[in-house]
């Protein structure tokens, strides 16, 4: 991802790479990965991230169309992939369960981003905003109403990340002490949610209460209402019955 500085002994060394200024994003094109693309994401990873991935990742992410896999191209290399799972409620884990309210039904639908990165030297011209951005466009369509939420893990230290993902209104949903293990130390990590097409977070008692609160209050402004409306008829209904009666008299004197 832009802006990621996983490692403060390597600030030497991003120093020496030149960036490339795009000015805008008209020369980028963007396009799936295809299993082709195995080799040139490989390295991108190992670029961007701590984390090493196994070849049948790389398989999976370049192949299996379960996978959201969309890759940033400049000059025919790939600089920038977004790698996203869209998932179904009833097949996510318990604790990824926590992400969605349960009420939005079994085939809600979830996104989770796996990876989100661009290249050093391209970094800094909004590629990962470009993608970022047309996952979201893609889940937020007709076709992806029940998809409910996007979520993600960051890396705790990682300030800028969670700088960036929070100026793309994700949120702070959990921290997971030990979630990395990178060069053999465990590390903490955060979940971020973007909720989408209406969905919400799970309810805690507070919100119950709030909202038992609020439909009874409305209720009882309706109960209110009808209960001043019925003493208004009760009071002015004798009044109306003898106006209509003196109307009904004159028309049958004049007739006559």
């Amino acid at each position: 991802m832009d802006t990621f500085n996983w490692y403060l002994e390597r600030t030497s060394t991003l120093q020496q790479i030149k960036p490339v200024g795009l000015y805008d994003l008209s020369n980028l094109q963007l396009r799936f990965l295809c299993p082709q693309d195995i080799n040139e994401v490989n390295a991108l990873c190992v670029d961007c991230f701590p984390v090493e991935y196994p070849r049948s990742w790389y398989e999976d992410i370049t192949s299996n169309p379960k996978f959201y896999s969309l890759a940033a191209i400049h000059k025919s290399a790939i600089v920038g992939i977004i790698v996203a799972e869209i998932k179904l409620y009833i097949k996510l884990t318990p604790k990824e369960r926590e992400v969605v309210s349960p009420s939005a039904g079994k085939f809600t639908q979830v996104g989770y981003i796996l990876s989100l990165g661009v290249t050093k030297a391209y970094r800094r011209n909004g590629i990962a905003s470009l993608l970022l951005d047309n996952l979201v466009s893609h889940l937020t369509s007709a076709e992806s109403k029940n998809c409910k939420a996007i979520f993600l893990h960051v890396l705790s230290s990682n300030s800028s990340a969670i700088a960036f993902y929070e100026r793309k209104s994700f949120r702070l949903h959990s921290f997971h002490p030990y979630y990395y293990m990178i060069n053999g130390i465990n590390k903490d990590g955060f979940a971020y949610v973007l909720y989408i097409n209406g969905g919400h977070q799970q309810w805690m008692i507070f919100d119950i209460l709030k909202y038992i609160y609020s439909t009874v209050c409305e209720l009882g402004v309706v109960r209110w209402t009808i209960s001043k409306a019925r003493k208004a008829a009760r009071r002015f209904w004798p009044r109306i019955r003898r106006i209509a009666s003196q109307n009904t008299s004159t028309i049958m004197i004049d007739c006559s």
